[in-house]
């Protein structure tokens, strides 16, 4: 049975779970939730995610919600097949990748998703971009850039010199924030743009990037 996956392929969330598959070379339905309709927030969906929030994951009977945890246990169940993004073989180096995937969600993401919530959402919804918003952030950003710009200088890669899940966690949201005037931060350090540009570039992206377009909105 395909594994299904409710979503939007303009999602951040949803599509940090699609690159994850499509580096798995995993078949799966993406099932469309129609969130102007407020589907998300319906008995039927709900009973998939109470929180109401996409993606969720159905792999037979076990439903999943959370797109870094969907991602692991994608990792985790399909070990043997693409690239290995936890390092399972290695304690130290899967601590690090948990580490660092760790950091994206609570340092990274804090900031970046609030700019592009402020440049492509509210204008979505027919509101001006907060600037109060956007530069608090961007101020927030630069700090851990700065230390991304360190990480980088003696690592191909946030967790060492392989491509992990702490690199693809990442991607969807970074490609948004370069689509903005903030993307001056990452192109002005340059280790910083040189992962950047080699993790964009790879084929599990490239199969999803076409979709990220702001028809719809995104979702958590």
């Amino acid at each position: 049975m395909a594994l299904k996956l409710y979503g939007l392929p303009m999602s951040t969330n949803t599509t940090r779970v699609m690159i994850c598959l499509h580096e798995k070379d995993v078949d799966f339905e993406l099932v469309p939730v129609n969130v102007f309709a407020e589907e998300h927030k319906q008995p039927t969906f709900l009973s998939k995610n109470p929180f109401g929030l996409i993606p969720v994951l159905q792999d037979g009977d076990l439903t999943l919600f959370e797109s870094r945890a969907i991602t692991a246990y994608v990792a985790e169940k399909l070990k043997e097949t693409g690239p290995d993004l936890i390092r399972q073989n290695d304690s130290k180096e899967a601590a690090l990748v948990k580490v660092w995937t760790e950091v994206e969600s609570h340092y990274y993401e804090a900031a970046v998703q609030p700019i592009i919530y402020e440049y492509f959402v509210a204008p979505f919804e027919g509101k001006e971009p907060d600037k109060s918003v956007i530069d608090s952030n961007v101020e927030k950003l630069h700090k851990v850039l700065d230390v991304y710009e360190g990480r980088l200088s003696s690592n191909k890669y946030l967790a060492g010199d392989f491509y992990s899940l702490a690199d693809l966690s990442h991607v969807s949201e970074t490609h948004y924030l370069m689509q903005t005037p903030c993307a001056s931060m990452i192109n002005e350090r340059p280790h910083v743009k040189a992962w950047w540009e080699d993790i964009s570039s790879r084929p599990a992206f490239n199969k999803v990037v076409g979709g990220m377009t702001f028809g719809q909105t995104h979702q958590e």
